[in-house]
């Protein structure tokens, strides 16, 4: 009936009308669809109705419509959408725009939900009340192996990915493809034990550090010329005797990194750049089973935080003066953690405090010492890592007997609330790597696969 004008499909049992309804229908003016049960349109119902101008779907069951589900009725001037349920969530903030900008005159409608906006007339609704704005974390790609580190690194205008594989005896250096959009495979340094593959780019010139449990550790340096790694110098077997973390940085323009060793006999030991190698500074931290090292450059005092299974953290304080670091104090509310991360949320200064045995601790700075602001479940928990996506903050928390927990920072409460939950078995380490548009989250993995996560912004009313 192509030349239809006028369509009465009132009180019937319709539950749902599905895409391309009415098409061939070019000449229906009036469609009247009231009093059914109809919960759901599809998103091209109406496709077709190019000479519509009164649609009713008056006293459904109508709780939300698909977006721009009114876009092909272009000369529609009445709508009546009373009597309906309707939900006003982010997926009904399309209609808020569309109401406030249409010229179709469309009578009053109201919010059965949710109660903050229950009988609240749709069309005064301010957009601003509709936080619709979410992320997540999905699975982007899986390195088929178990890793205990990674370090991103830039060189030569190109981005890579460092990772200690202590079951393949290697350092695994990965190279992002921008075309793929991939980690690929790119070189191999041969480390039977590696803990810790720490790269350093000093002078253009890259470097890498192989930190071994056994066998000794020793500096890399890559040859362009020859395409591969070239080993340098070793790394005292006496005084680092089982590394389990590496920081590098620098400070006053000179590079160095430090070593935090966990055995009975060793010593965290500070080692500086001069000229064609690393050459030892300073015994920081002996007989402790050091477990963590973080630097913090902030207020113009370089920190270094020395984290034990055996004592608190010490906060060591750089002198320039006496050109090394002078022991500050200790971070006593937590006896023992095991890893130790920082940021900076507004003016304040915090610390992340992991723990295998209790609650992690989140730590803020008072001026004077830190005190505690949050307490997080972490039973098993060796890893844990703050970090920033745009202005989003987030923490990652993981446990050798449970799922990795993503917390995201809570401006308002000064806290983290509990976001997301991943599989990661065994976590050693979680590192944060933009690639290009991609905003990556790595987390290496003791007993399973690697794995790459993306975050991705989700728009709930879309």
């Amino acid at each position: 009936m192509p030349l239809l004008q006028f369509l009465l499909l009132n009180s019937n049992k319709f539950t749902l009308i599905g895409d391309n309804a009415f098409m061939g229908l070019s000449h229906l003016q009036y469609l009247f669809i009231e009093n059914n049960d109809i919960w759901a349109l599809s998103r091209f119902t109406f496709r077709g109705l190019k000479s519509l101008t009164h649609l009713s779907l008056a006293n459904n069951n109508l709780q939300t419509l698909p977006r721009d589900v009114f876009r092909p009725l272009d000369i529609l001037s009445d709508l009546d959408l009373r009597g309906n349920s309707l939900n006003c969530d982010c997926k009904v903030k399309w209609l808020v725009e569309w109401l406030a900008n249409t010229n179709t005159t469309v009578a009053p409608i109201y919010c059965s939900s949710p109660p903050r906006f229950q009988e609240h007339k749709v069309q005064d609704l301010p957009l601003r009340e509709f936080d619709c704005i979410t992320t997540d974390f999905v699975l982007y790609q899986t390195l088929p192996f178990p890793a205990v580190s990674a370090e991103p690194f830039l060189y030569a205008s190109d981005l890579y990915l460092a990772l200690a594989q202590p079951s393949a005896s290697a350092c695994n250096i990965l190279k992002w493809d921008y075309v793929e959009r991939q980690l690929r495979d790119f070189d191999r340094i041969p480390a039977p034990s590696a803990v810790h593959c720490k790269p350093l780019v000093v002078d253009g010139q890259l470097y890498m550090v192989a930190a071994q449990l056994f066998g000794g550790s020793y500096i890399y340096h890559w040859d362009p010329n020859t395409t591969r790694f070239n080993k340098l110098q070793d790394i005292d077997p006496e005084r680092v005797r089982k590394p389990n973390d590496l920081e590098a940085f620098r400070i006053e323009g000179d590079w160095f990194f430090a070593i935090a060793d966990s055995s009975k006999a060793g010593a965290t030991s500070l080692y500086r750049w001069h000229q064609n190698g690393f050459y030892s500074h300073q015994a920081l931290h002996a007989w402790h089973r050091d477990t963590d090292l973080e630097f913090v450059d902030g207020e113009g005092k370089p920190r270094l935080i020395v984290s034990s299974s055996s004592q608190a953290p010490v906060i060591y304080q750089w002198s320039r003066a006496q050109k090394q670091f002078v022991a500050q104090g200790e971070v006593s509310q937590v006896p023992d953690a095991q890893a130790v991360k920082h940021f900076r949320a507004g003016r304040d200064s915090y610390l992340c405090l992991s723990r295998y045995i209790g609650d992690s601790k989140i730590l803020r700075w008072e001026g004077t010492r830190f005190s505690e602001v949050q307490a997080l479940p972490s039973r098993g928990s060796l890893a844990l890592q703050p970090f920033l996506v745009g202005e989003r903050r987030y923490l990652a928390l993981g446990s050798d007997f449970s799922f990795t927990q993503i917390y995201q920072w809570d401006e308002g409460r000064q806290k983290f609330v509990r976001f997301q939950e991943l599989a990661v078995q065994a976590p050693r380490a979680f590192c944060y790597m933009p690639a290009g548009d991609a905003q990556l989250l790595l987390a290496p993995s003791f007993k399973g696969q690697t794995l790459v996560y993306r975050h991705v912004v989700v728009d709930l009313s879309a």
